[in-house]
Parts: structure tokens; C-alpha cells; sequence
């Protein structure tokens, strides 16, 4: 069974079986445990099919250090604290309601609540 015999390697073999999988060697400083864990999922995943293209893009962009937006659904509503108040905000088709005032962007309404110029998804955490 391919996942013993990864299981019973040394930190030498681990990192043969790494250059073979990933042309080229592993980054430096990781355990011998993370190392086998990385190679039996890549043995898992190469065994099963692999991971969907949609599913790799996702990947790439987040190993990117960017974030994936959350789209929110019209019905749904976002909750933020700010300084001691909490501030519901209703998702609606094309916009946000607030207070009884629509608005067009999260940004202005995070504009609104800070009096500064924020991401309004990063701020009510949907980014």
C-alpha cells in the first residue's frame, strides 16, 4: 500500500518522493510528518482523479494571498460590531439596506459607519 510505504520512509526518502512529484525540492523547515502528509495526499489525489479545475484555480488564488470574495445573497443580511455598536445591514437585489436607506456598495456603507475608506466586503467580512 502506497500510504505505508510513504508512512515508513526517513526525512531522505520523504524528500526524494518529493522531487518527484513536485519537480523540485520542498520548501525548507518542514516536519518530517508534514512532508509525509503532503506526499500521501498528493498519492490520494493523483490515485482518485485530482482536484477539479475550478477547484485548483480557487487553490492558486488563495495560495496567492488573495482572498475569494463571498457573494451575499438578496434575503441574507450582515452583521458587524463597530466602536460598542452593532450594525445590521439587509442584502437586496441591487444594493444594501441600512437603517431604512438603501445603498448601492458595501464600501459606502463602511464609509458611513467609520468615516473612513474601507473594503466595505472586508469590512463586514464577506472578503
Amino acid at each position: 500500500m502506497l500510504i505505508a510505504e510513504i508512512d515508513a520512509c526517513d526525512r531522505s526518502a520523504c524528500l526524494d518522493r518529493w522531487r518527484a512529484a513536485f519537480g523540485r525540492p520542498p520548501p525548507k523547515h518542514l516536519s518530517l510528518q508534514f512532508l509525509k502528509r503532503v506526499l500521501i495526499w498528493e498519492a490520494q489525489n493523483e490515485a482518485l482523479g485530482g482536484v477539479s479545475a475550478k477547484t485548483m484555480r480557487r487553490l492558486k488564488h488563495l495560495a496567492s494571498g488573495k482572498t475569494v470574495p463571498a457573494a451575499a445573497k438578496p434575503g441574507s443580511f450582515l452583521v458587524r460590531e463597530w466602536n460598542g455598536w452593532t450594525y445590521q445591514v439587509d442584502v437586496v437585489d441591487g444594493g444594501y439596506v441600512m437603517d431604512g436607506k438603501t445603498w448601492r456598495s458595501l464600501s459606502a456603507i463602511a464609509r458611513h459607519i467609520t468615516g473612513a475608506h474601507w473594503s466595505g466586503p472586508r469590512f463586514f467580512g464577506v472578503q
